[in-house]
Parts: structure tokens; C-alpha cells; sequence
């Protein structure tokens, strides 16, 4: 048996995979989110090992013999967080989340600076781990003065369950502090934020074994003495894990609280202009993209919030049968936007309301912005140097068929959609355990998962939602300054 454990920013999932990869069980434990001020988002590290522990209790209570076949567990975790420690490992101040906006200045800092374009090939975006320790420097000296070690928030639940410092090289990805080509820190980056390789965790693939189990951990759950840790990955990575999105050209879109291009790549593309993330794979040799959406489902759960209504509800009262673009148009930037536009400032908006606008209107505005943003990232992605062909659907928003022939239209790509089943963040931390106790070869472990359908462009629409996107395209820049 393997176990995934997958860090979300919701809340922590726990996944029992047998070896023929067969999900035997999962559990969940919830997490909340503190926003102590405009554009902060922070977590009690604590929290997360209440969660973990919360959700292996139950699955000790229901599956207890099939716990106590584990030999591998695998991590997954939510990307960029600061989980700041001292000398002691003690915590140091709340973690500050990947969709925390505060370090903006300090971001707009590095990207001025052309060593972090060169060496790791990204943009440094406000929500990445480096420019929130800068932040605190010029904040809260009294934390950074005691800094002695930064984890991602997956890494400090290895801490806890292994004992060692380690991280692996997708996670690693997101700091700004990767040489991401050579897969190992910079020395050059990690000085401007006045660290050095001692205050960072040791890197290893997301296969390879980072740890045992500590004794007492594997005594409280009925696990053997010998359960080793995998390095793990972030959860987009992990993921393409799950989803077998691991040969060149593979794509998957992801339709979650925030919205991901992603695709897998056989050698490092970055290209920093477009504002795509280039990061290391959770596999050996493998190197991927994405554009990165902040606010997918989210759109869709926060208009659910003001007219009172469940989302599902607002998706089935559209039918299935496409319709013509809108009148109404909808920026998705609740909370500032990642790809293209790089921008922790602007904000989400309606365009084209009249007195005569309804929900149903509004719905299809939110489910058409969110497809057109994609259509931003396959634009970024393909100045970036990659053609898409297709893509596979995943995430909680890819339930709504009307939403996913939206998207297919908006990007005039097939989409397809898989049978039933978990191939999420948390199945693909269970396949890196596996990897990990077992050496098996990835080729053969991380394949994708049968497709039940696929959903084609409409025709007959093809051409009104490129209209409709150049539309949207035009939006952001008309409203830029207007919208912060």
C-alpha cells in the first residue's frame, strides 16, 4: 500500500493506493484561510498537522490493516508558501499562502533585476516565496532576524513526519530561488534575499526517497518501521503525476479554486515575457509549463455567494447547448492575475450590464471569462514556444459540461474528459511514493487514465468566441489603473 498526502489550501487529503494502483480509501480534513488584511492570506503551520493527523486517524479507524501496509508515502502541498523557522524549528510567524499579494513591491524588485530572468527563467511573481522574505525584512525585522530555515508548506509536514530538511525540485520551482535548468539552488538569487544554501532544505526528485517515517509517527498509525517519504511535488506537478501528463506535449487544464494550463516538456522553455511558469517536473529529466489562472471556480463559488445561489446550480440553469458569447463580459481577476498579465493590483469586472441583466446572464459571462483567460495562457504558452493539441479536463469545474464546451471553443481544442476516479494532487503523491519504495519506472506507473469522452469546438461558434476573446483581451488594458 502507498499513501498520498496532499497540502491544500482548503484543506488536507489522504489517499490509500494499492499496487495496482486501485484506491482503496481517502480521507479529508478541512483548513482555513486568515485574511488579516487586504491581500494577506496566511495558514498556522500547526493546522496543517492537526489536518494530517485528523485524516490518517480516520483512516486508521475505517482501513486499519490497509495502513499498515504503507511502504511509501508521497507529498503534495499548495507552491510558494513561506513556512519561516528558527534554529529550533520553532514557527516564526503564520505562513504566508501562494495567493498572498503582499510582496508586491518586493516582486517588481527582483524582476528589475535580470539575474532572476536569467538564471530561473520565470518572472518572480508577488505570490513567490522570495519576495515575501524580503518583506519581512523591511516589516517584521524581529522574524527575519531569527530566520533560520524557509520550507514550502509540504516540507514542513516532512519535517514532522521524517525529521529532515529536504524539498524537491517542482516545489523548489516556485521560490525564485532555483537555478531551474541545473535543478539546484542559486547561490546568486538566494544572496538577494541575504540567504545562502544553509538556510534553504536539500533538494532531491520527486521520486527518490527524502526520508523515513519517524518511529513514533509509524507507532501511533500501526505503520512498520521502514516506510520511507518521497521528495513529493507542488500540486500542480503532482497532479500531472496523478494524470499521467508526463511526455512531452501532454497538457491537462484544470478547472479548480484557481485555473492551470499546464504541459509537460522534455527540456527547460522558459520565456519570461509571456509570464508562463517554467518549472522543473516532479520526474527526472522532465521540465513543464503552465499558466496560472488565480481565480477559476473561485469566479463562479463568489457570484454563487451574491445571488445566494449554489454554483451547480448557476452552471445547469445555462442547459447544455452552447450559446452565442454574451453581451456581458467578465474579467476574472478577483484576486489579481498571474498569466498574462503579472498584475497583484488589478481586479475583477463586469462590462456591457444593462437594467435588463439577469442571472443567468451574468453566469455565462463568469463561465466565458474564465475560458477567455485560458485563452490568454494557450496564447502565453505558444509565444513561449509550445503547440498544444489537446487537453485533459480536471478539477471541479470540469463537471460542468456546458463550462468544458465553453473552454474547448474558447481554445478551439478537443477536451477530454476522463472516466470517473481521483487522479488528482493526492493520487499523484501516492504514485511518488510508490516510485519511491518500489524503483519503479515512471513510464510505467504514471499513465494517463481512460477518457470516457471527449467534447469538440463548436463550429458554429468558433469564430464568435474569438471575436468574443479579442473582446476580452481589449478589456484589461481599457480598465487598467481603474480597476486597483
Amino acid at each position: 500500500m502507498y499513501l498520498g498526502l496532499d497540502l491544500g489550501t482548503s484543506g488536507v487529503k489522504a489517499l490509500l493506493l494499492d499496487d495496482a494502483q486501485a484506491i482503496i480509501a481517502t480521507a479529508d480534513a478541512s483548513l482555513t484561510v486568515q485574511r488579516p488584511r487586504f491581500g494577506w492570506s496566511e495558514q498556522d503551520p500547526a493546522a496543517w498537522i492537526a489536518a494530517t493527523e485528523q485524516a490518517l486517524d480516520q483512516l486508521q479507524s475505517d482501513w486499519p490493516q490497509q495502513l499498515a501496509a504503507v511502504r511509501g508515502i508521497g507529498l503534495s502541498g499548495q507552491q510558494h508558501g513561506a513556512t519561516l523557522l528558527d534554529s529550533a524549528d520553532k514557527v516564526l510567524r503564520p505562513c504566508i499562502l501562494w495567493n498572498d499579494v503582499r510582496a508586491h513591491a518586493e516582486a517588481e524588485q527582483f524582476n528589475a533585476n535580470p539575474q532572476f530572468a536569467d538564471i530561473s527563467g520565470n518572472l518572480v511573481f508577488p505570490g513567490f516565496t522570495a519576495p515575501k522574505i524580503n518583506w519581512c525584512a523591511t516589516h517584521e525585522p524581529q522574524v527575519r532576524s531569527a530566520l533560520a530555515k524557509v520550507l514550502l508548506p509540504k516540507d514542513y509536514l516532512r519535517l514532522w513526519l521524517t525529521g529532515e530538511h529536504v524539498s524537491e525540485m517542482s516545489d523548489a520551482s516556485g521560490t525564485a530561488w532555483l537555478d531551474i535548468a541545473n535543478r539546484r539552488w542559486s547561490g546568486t538569487l538566494l544572496a538577494e534575499s541575504g540567504l545562502d544554501e544553509s538556510n534553504m532544505p536539500s533538494l532531491v526528485e520527486g521520486s527518490a526517497v527524502s526520508g523515513q517515517l519517524r518511529a513514533e509517527l509509524a507507532a501511533r498509525w500501526g505503520l512498520g518501521t521502514s516506510v520511507v517519504v518521497a521528495g513529493g511535488a507542488g500540486d500542480n506537478a503532482a497532479a500531472a503525476v496523478g494524470m499521467g501528463t508526463i511526455q512531452p506535449g501532454a497538457a491537462f487544464a484544470s478547472l479548480g479554486t484557481s485555473g492551470v494550463l499546464f504541459v509537460s516538456n522534455a527540456d527547460f522553455l522558459p520565456n519570461v515575457k509571456s509570464a508562463v511558469h517554467a518549472f522543473c517536473h516532479a520526474l527526472p529529466e522532465r521540465w513543464h509549463q503552465m499558466g496560472v489562472i488565480l481565480s477559476a471556480t473561485d469566479s463562479l463559488n463568489w457570484l454563487g455567494g451574491v445571488v445566494e445561489r449554489d454554483a451547480s446550480e448557476l452552471t445547469a440553469g445555462l442547459g447544455d447547448t452552447l450559446r452565442a458569447p454574451g453581451s456581458v463580459n467578465f474579467l476574472p481577476y478577483l484576486s489579481g492575475e498571474r498569466t498574462p498579465h503579472n498584475d497583484a493590483h488589478t481586479r475583477g469586472a463586469f462590462t456591457g450590464l444593462t437594467a435588463g441583466t439577469e442571472r443567468a446572464e451574468l453566469t455565462q459571462a463568469v463561465l466565458e471569462g474564465v475560458a477567455f483567460a485560458f485563452r490568454d495562457n494557450l496564447e502565453a504558452l505558444r509565444q513561449a514556444g509550445t503547440q498544444l493539441q489537446r487537453v485533459t479536463a480536471v478539477g471541479g469545474g470540469s463537471r460542468s459540461v456546458y463550462w468544458l464546451k465553453c473552454l474547448a471553443t474558447a481554445l478551439n481544442l478537443p477536451v477530454d474528459v476522463p472516466h470517473d476516479g481521483d487522479f488528482g494532487a493526492a493520487f499523484g503523491a501516492a504514485r511518488l511514493g510508490l516510485l519511491a519504495a518500489t524503483g519503479q519506472d515512471p513510464e510505467q506507473a504514471c499513465t494517463p487514465p481512460a477518457i470516457a469522452h471527449s467534447i469538440e469546438p463548436d463550429p458554429t461558434q468558433v469564430e464568435n468566441f474569438h471575436q468574443a476573446w479579442q473582446r476580452h483581451r481589449a478589456i484589461y488594458p481599457a480598465l487598467k489603473g481603474a480597476t486597483t
